[in-house]
């Protein structure tokens, strides 16, 4: 028999978490494009003592029914006279919201296309309920919880839910339920009403004079920027002339109505929207590729970023088994983690501009009029700004005494053992180059370490086109990125551009030309860069129109504040209509981080690096913009602060003490048949330097 059937939503959870009122109101606002019936639990539980046998009744009389398209007629319960009632009728309408009390049990999922599970602390739960119901609820409270508590230590729930709702009972629970409903795969057609007026929202926006601050984007983000989950892009070098990648800074947090965030593990992404949490299994790239890849909102006039709103953070390396990789470690770190922030300031270092942009939302206006107000009240825009920001002064910046020492994780001579490793399996034709990595760690205790002060150290001794800092509840990444992993326009065109191949800098002018000289000109700096551009154009013409496919700039040299860098550039056009994520997709993980062939060499490496996630390091870090562009970066020189939870010393879990920092940063280096062991760990030295010397460390490699 073919199903016929209404989309069938659950709402529980326990009494008096306000079940009834958030299923009225989502009730209201699905009513509004499509035919709605309500059906309450409470209706059919037989008596006090009749919450098993109301679920059963509940799943035979009622959900049979409804979920083949037919209309429930059932027995309801006379609880005056504590036996069976009339009998009633529930509509199969196109949308049918069963609440209450076991609403989502295991024996009714089969019949439902979603279920939410209302989460309220026990006191609040109790006093609600017993305000709404009290002489008649209040004899029955213990009784009645200790059913509720016997059936979900038998059937728990809510690990099952596809949303929860922790209700505050203060009007944001049903908006931000329904925003969190739209978000799962089954419900995407049957709520494409809310999806298009969502996607149809508007952007407000406003421009102002840049303020004459120095720092300018640091300043900025800590200042308007305070949240618990923040993105701070950076063009740290934005006084170098030239590459258009120095242009703009992204400033967001999660504050406002309008924010959501996002973080994938293991197959599994959340999304928490305000009050709200849904759980969506399934590929990361298919929840991108709903979330992002049919974006088309339009950027402000006058705005030549890419970014107008969207999705911010990062893709971790783990993520390459999507692609077929096989890494097989879990990772501590999200194996995604997005930011959508409802509001945002762009910077435009050439144009010396600040742009305040914001989606339509009730407090979107008043935080566009006092941030710009704000930033009026500051110093006035910089007289000459293609002279870049001053620089900071000389003093250190991080806050450890003494500094933390590193250690790596493997010795030299163990490294130098997987590097030998490496080129046995490039002799035997198992690969060509394979990109080996490390990791130097430290833990800090959480006195010694301020991850914001670190940052703005490393902004000052090491500048990058692609610095970030991301605040991510305890997690911190801190980065000089200085390479591109790939951009993607609203036009579709794709642009990545690889580095393969490094020098140290020298202070003596004469030594650091030749320095250059030497990287531009070696053999095999250039076939470690010419296999990585083969590659990447590979990975672009999966999707993208043969014949637009080129490489304008070949081993270029480029120059940063600690090492020069071997750089290429592949360009091409996406195919019309083709899926933007899964673009992304086809050349993640960055192929500068693995090596060629990709999906084989990872396999090696995941043996040589002995099944150590490398988590975010080698991933990418950007953003991916309702505009449909996008913009990443390869996650390197980048230093990844896990902060533990931290312990009680009393009963009071208010009064936890903050644990250490845990320190990581990955390093490493692409190894070819051609490659000198001694060489490569020489490498691997030198890239730490950038990062560490913000710490005012080193690290010890053991014998």
């Amino acid at each position: 028999m073919a199903r016929r059937s209404p989309v069938i939503i659950a709402v529980d959870g326990r009494s008096g978490a306000g079940k009834s009122t958030l299923a009225l109101e989502l009730a209201t606002s699905l009513r509004v494009h499509r035919s709605v019936s309500l059906f309450h639990l409470e209706d059919i539980y037989t008596g006090w003592d009749g919450l098993a046998r109301g679920r059963e009744r509940y799943v035979t009389e009622v959900l049979d029914s409804l979920y083949w398209g037919e209309d429930a007629r059932w027995t309801s319960w006379d609880w005056e006279h504590g036996t069976d009632g009339e009998r009633r009728t529930t509509v199969a309408a196109d949308v049918v919201i069963v609440e209450g009390v076991g609403a989502s049990c295991r024996q009714a999922r089969a019949y439902l296309d979603a279920s939410i599970w209302v989460e309220v602390e026990d006191d609040v739960r109790r006093r609600r309920a017993l305000a709404r119901d009290g002489d008649t609820f209040a004899p029955h409270w213990e009784r009645w919880a200790a059913q509720e508590q016997g059936w979900l230590d038998q059937d728990p729930v809510i690990e099952r839910a596809d949303v929860i709702v922790a209700n505050h009972a203060d009007g944001s629970a049903p908006p931000d339920a329904l925003r969190a409903l739209t978000q799962l795969p089954v419900l995407q057609e049957p709520l494409r009403p809310e999806l298009q007026a969502a996607a149809n929202g508007s952007l407000l926006a406003r421009r102002l004079p840049l303020p004459d601050i120095p720092q300018v984007a640091t300043s900025l983000f800590e200042r308007f920027f305070p949240g618990e989950h923040a993105v701070l892009l950076e063009s740290s070098n934005a006084s170098c002339p030239g590459a258009t990648r120095n242009r703009f800074s992204i400033l967001a947090d999660d504050a406002g109505e309008a924010a959501a965030r996002a973080e994938h593990h293991d197959g599994l992404t959340e999304v928490v929207i305000g009050c709200a949490r849904v759980r969506v299994a399934g590929p990361f790239f298919a929840w991108l590729d709903r979330n992002w890849g049919t974006a088309r909102l339009q950027g402000p006039a006058g705005l030549d970023c890419g970014f107008a709103l969207g999705w911010l953070g990062w893709l971790g390396y783990e993520l390459g088994r999507e692609s077929g990789a096989v890494p097989n470690a879990s990772s501590p770190t999200p194996d995604a983690a997005l930011l959508h922030p409802g509001r945002a300031l762009v910077i435009d270092h050439e144009r010396a501009e600040a742009w305040l942009l914001a989606l339509e939302s009730p407090d979107a206006r008043n935080w566009l009029d006092s941030t710009a107000d704000a930033l009026r009240r500051l110093p006035g825009p910089r007289a000459h700004p293609a002279m870049g920001e001053p620089p900071l002064p000389p003093e250190p910046a991080a806050a450890t005494n003494p500094p933390p020492r590193f250690t790596a994780r493997d010795t030299r001579e163990g490294y130098l053992a997987k590097i030998l490793a490496a080129q046995a399996q490039i002799t035997e034709g198992n690969s060509y180059e394979i990109c080996l990595t490390t990791t130097v760690e430290a833990t800090v205790a959480p006195e010694a370490f301020d991850p914001w002060r670190t940052y703005l150290a490393l902004r000052r001794t090491s500048p990058a086109p692609f610095a970030h800092y991301i605040r991510w509840g305890g997690t911190v990444v801190a980065s000089s990125s200085p390479e591109r992993f790939l951009s993607l326009d609203a036009a579709g065109l794709l642009r990545a551009e690889p580095i393969k191949g490094t020098r140290p800098r020298s202070q003596d002018p004469t030594l650091d030309g030749r320095l250059a000289h030497d990287l531009a000109t070696s053999p095999k700096d250039r076939a470690e860069n010419i296999m990585i551009v083969d590659l990447l154009r590979n990975d672009l013409s999966r999707f993208a129109v043969p014949s637009t496919l080129r490489v304008p700039r070949l081993c270029a040299v480029e120059s940063y504040a600690t090492v020069h860098q071997l750089v290429s550039t592949i360009e091409a056009r996406l195919l019309p209509d083709a899926p933007r994520a899964e673009a992304v997709a086809a050349a993640f993980p960055p192929g500068s981080m693995t090596g060629a062939p990709k999906i084989s060499t990872m396999a090696i490496l995941d043996r040589l690096e002995e099944g150590r996630p490398r988590g975010v390091y080698s991933g990418a870090v950007g953003y991916f913009s309702h505009t449909s562009a996008a913009d990443l970066a390869v996650v390197i020189r980048t230093l990844v602060a896990r902060q533990d939870p931290g312990t009680t010393s009393g009963p009071d879990v208010a009064q936890a003490a903050p644990g250490p920092w845990r320190l990581g940063l990955g390093l490493g280096g692409a190894i070819t048949a051609d490659s000198d062991p001694a060489g490569e760990w020489d490498e691997v030295t030198t890239k730490s330097r950038g990062v560490l010397s913000a710490l005012g460390t080193g690290f010890d490699a053991g014998d």
